[in-house]
């Protein structure tokens, strides 16, 4: 055997009993771990180590004797000496690799938000849904997991998921070092109105014009869309029975058309102008699906509206502007629906009103990340000057593009830096490419 090929064998092989090695070593500290089961996910191509876990959480985080379930966690390992993230997601868990998790080269707990996905109770009892217990979730992973990664630790979450961010850093300071919520509202009531404010004032005269002359095209034209939408629930096996009927599923669909228009980022130039009313209504649902008013997702939401209901606050539909066109609304309705049969109690916005003042007063090592003709950027955070929390706002994107990679130079270097400063440890925003 030559010299170099027997080097490369030799450095195969040290490769490979390393791999085990660290395998083993994983895995007999998550053995020793209380409240966890976990198995090992197949090698993907990035060659890390993976595990599908189950966290045993309580119901009541104060009363562990009214019982328990069991919560989803993926589990990424880049090493033992790496920072972590834990990503405090809002719905059912979504895989794939982080960007913070890919910038820090650090270890990615996912954590799969309570009663979402496969993190259920047998019986949903709705009065365990609350931030304090969904944060207690977190904070117990937290400690579980520390005991494997004693070094820095940064949460992150997108959309609902960051707020779920915030307030786990409102509750549990010291859990992490630094907080990076993603496109994360921060509503002031059941209908927040500064989302009216910013679609009266987003992108241009123009553009807004023929978005407000498209919807009431669309009231006006409801016989025929009605008739279309009959046979296209029907095919996609859609029920309205929770709203009572397609004609008011239909109503708040060309009501939230304008919101979802400029949170992902629809072009004004794809707005139809009168012409063939099957390409105008194939337009309307691919803006403003009819299926977002339906049995299915009021079920598969459910946790969400709750929340929203309950605690989180959420927006609401100006209907002044259309309300000769209407027949199923008097008044403003809401964009949260109760779950069937959960009776809720009031919405409450205290605990909102606490977190606001101490973001202002102590929410320190906080980066927050907006897209400036995202929607929900009309309710962002603004960092107060008391803390030195730094907001990104990436002009004109959207809630699906407002990301790390998608930032310029200037604001890729300030954010990078910042985030070192604060952790100590290399961040390397090169691998995310991008602009």
């Amino acid at each position: 055997m030559k010299k170099s090929s027997l080097f490369l064998a030799l450095l195969f092989l040290g490769s490979f009993l390393y791999a085990q090695s660290n395998e083993a070593l994983l895995e007999r500290a998550l053995f020793d771990l209380p409240d966890i089961s976990f198995k090992k996910l197949p090698t993907i191509l990035s060659g890390l180590l993976q595990y599908d876990v189950r966290v045993k959480q309580p119901l009541d985080h104060q009363h562990p004797e009214k019982g328990y379930f069991y919560q989803q966690v993926r589990l990424t390992h880049h090493g033992f000496d790496r920072p972590t993230v834990i990503t405090t997601q809002g719905y059912q868990i979504g895989f794939g690799k982080s960007e913070i998790e890919a910038i820090l080269d650090g270890n990615h707990l996912n954590v799969e938000h309570r009663f979402f996905g496969e993190s259920m109770p047998d019986i949903v009892q709705w009065e365990y849904l609350t931030l304090e217990q969904v944060t207690a979730d977190l904070h117990h992973i937290n400690q579980l997991f520390r005991k494997l990664y004693p070094g820095k630790w940064v949460s992150t979450g997108i959309s609902k998921g960051g707020q779920t961010t915030i307030f786990y850093r409102y509750f549990y300071p010291d859990d992490v070092d630094v907080s990076i919520p993603y496109v994360a509202p921060f509503n002031n009531s059941l209908e927040d109105k500064r989302i009216y404010t910013f679609l009266d004032t987003v992108g241009s005269d123009e553009c807004r014009k023929n978005i407000y002359e498209f919807q009431v095209y669309m009231l006006q034209h409801k016989k025929e869309a009605l008739e279309r939408l009959k046979w296209f629930s029907k095919g996609a096996d859609l029920n309205y029975k929770y709203l009572g009927s397609l004609d008011k599923a239909f109503e708040y669909a060309v009501l939230e058309y304008s919101f979802s228009f400029w949170q992902w980022g629809h072009s004004c130039a794809t707005i139809p102008k009168g012409g063939d009313f099957d390409d105008a209504l194939a337009h309307f649902l691919s803006v403003s699906d009819i299926g977002f008013f339906s049995d299915r997702d009021m079920t598969g939401y459910a946790s969400h509206y709750y929340q929203a209901a309950t605690q989180m606050g959420y927006y609401g539909y100006n209907i002044q502007p259309f309300k000769e066109y209407l027949t199923q609304f008097k008044e403003n309705p809401l964009a949260s629906f109760a779950p069937t049969g959960s009776n809720p109690p009031p919405y409450n916005n205290s605990l909102n009103e606490k977190v606001d003042q101490w973001l202002k007063d102590k929410g320190n090592n906080f980066l927050y990340i907006y897209g400036g003709s995202d929607t929900w950027s009309a309710d962002r955070i603004i960092p107060s000057a008391k803390v030195n929390s730094k907001s990104f706002i990436l002009p004109g994107t959207d809630h699906g593009r407002a990301r790390i990679r998608n930032m310029d130079a200037k604001m890729k270097q300030s954010f990078a830096e910042q985030l070192k400063q604060w952790l100590g440890a290399d961040v390397d925003l090169s691998v995310l490419g991008g602009k």
